[in-house]
């Protein structure tokens, strides 16, 4: 394993977790870097990875999830995109959930979460079930959330990531 070394792997459906994977990247010293990358099969042999995903029914999408049970090992930095955001308690559960995943030879040394924009195709969906005799009572709560992602990841967001790991 090359000590010192890190590699950033990420899924990203949306573009959402790229953005964040591209915040570490500029954050960190590219010298050091074995792959900047999506998902893949062969695990690079750096000590220290920074692994992104995006958010599938509460945890991390099959790919990444994967990923993460085949690691002995590492030192991992968990970061990842949820549409729905605005609550650390959600973001925690989430991030619970993906480290249930990781083998406990790893050690999990840093954890980022924020909310990331939706596909329009969400909305639309939302509006369509709001025509409906009877509709859900939280739609207009669930609009408002997909409204207030699409400005996700901001500056702000990968400003955090940034500090966190340089810290």
């Amino acid at each position: 394993m090359n000590k010192d070394r890190y590699s950033i792997i990420f899924n990203s459906k949306t573009g959402n977790t790229r953005k964040l994977a591209d915040a570490i990247h500029e954050a960190l010293p590219q010298e050091n870097c074995d792959l900047f990358g999506a998902v893949e099969r062969d695990v690079p042999a750096s000590e220290t990875l920074y692994i992104g995903f995006w958010t599938d029914k509460g945890s991390a999408d099959k790919a990444t999830a994967e990923l993460l049970a085949k690691l002995k090992n590492r030192k991992i930095f968990l970061f990842g995109t949820a549409g729905f955001g605005g609550s650390e308690e959600y973001f925690t559960n989430i991030l619970d959930n993906v480290k249930k995943l990781i083998n406990e030879s790893n050690t999990v040394v840093g954890e980022y979460m924020c909310q990331g924009r939706m596909p329009g195709s969400v909305r639309a969906r939302y509006v369509k079930m709001k025509e409906q005799p009877d509709p859900m009572p939280n739609l207009d709560m669930l609009i408002e959330n997909f409204d207030k992602a699409l400005s996700h990841p901001d500056a702000a967001d990968l400003d955090r990531l940034k500090k966190m790991v340089t810290a």
